[in-house]
């Protein structure tokens, strides 16, 4: 298990799915995080020339700049998906420590604003 300040504890697990598909090496990480007592789940997906980094809980997410937020709010409104995005992220402990660039109109509607730092809005998000 990862906690949120960074380390590893002795419980530290976390799947890796390997395999090859057309000659094409995926990498696909699952990790469980300890956040204060609550576990939010990291996901990392290698794919050619970059990867999709994501914190998840059963309300909401945060993720890499791949994220669409304009999309979310736009075409995905009626929906409410609770997501912030921040930029320029490479890890998931970058992730979590990086402040929000975007968000949707679901996370403002819990108090995550662009600018806070990803590990507080994913706490909002239990």
């Amino acid at each position: 298990m990862h906690n949120v300040n960074g380390t590893h504890g002795a419980e530290h697990t976390y799947t890796d799915s390997t395999r090859s598909l057309r000659g094409v090496l995926i990498m696909m990480r699952l990790e469980p995080i300890d956040m204060g007592g609550r576990i939010a789940l990291a996901v990392e997906v290698k794919l050619p020339k970059t990867t999709l980094l994501a914190v998840t809980t059963d309300r909401g997410y945060i993720m890499c700049g791949a994220l669409d937020v304009g999309l979310l709010n736009e075409r995905l409104k009626e929906r409410g998906i609770i997501a912030g995005r921040a930029t320029g992220v490479r890890t998931i402990e970058e992730l979590l420590e990086a402040p929000l660039e975007s968000v949707t109109y679901g996370a403002v509607e819990l108090g995550i604003v662009p600018g806070m730092i990803g590990k507080d809005a994913v706490a909002r998000m239990f």
